[in-house]
């Protein structure tokens, strides 16, 4: 079982926000087709980093609210949250490799 979670307005702040460890945020939609490339990369972060990194999911068409008041424009976009603030942003399906220089030097 993935240690991803799932983000909307109800829950982002706590989850993300005011996490005490660094968190890595994958704005998708279902429609997505480069989102679907990298889920099952990021299924696997969030399994190999469980207790050091949190992996979440952010469904841009459900919670539409947040993915504005980061400035998501395109997607996939991945963020990284450390202490509350935006650490690292990518935009696109990438490699595992170019995921995990978002967050490693933050763990």
């Amino acid at each position: 079982m993935s240690a991803e979670i799932i983000v909307d307005a109800s829950n982002f702040d706590q989850e993300v926000i005011n996490s005490d460890i660094p968190v890595i945020v994958d704005f998708w939609a279902e429609w997505c087709v480069p989102c679907k490339m990298i889920g099952p990369i990021l299924e696997e972060v969030a399994d190999d980093y469980a207790g050091r990194l949190k992996v979440a999911k952010l469904n841009v068409d459900e919670a539409g609210e947040i993915a504005a008041r980061f400035n998501i424009i395109s997607i996939p976009t991945l963020m990284v949250f450390k202490d509350g603030e935006a650490a690292a942003q990518q935009v696109g399906a990438v490699s595992r490799d170019v995921i995990e220089g978002l967050f490693k030097d933050l763990i």
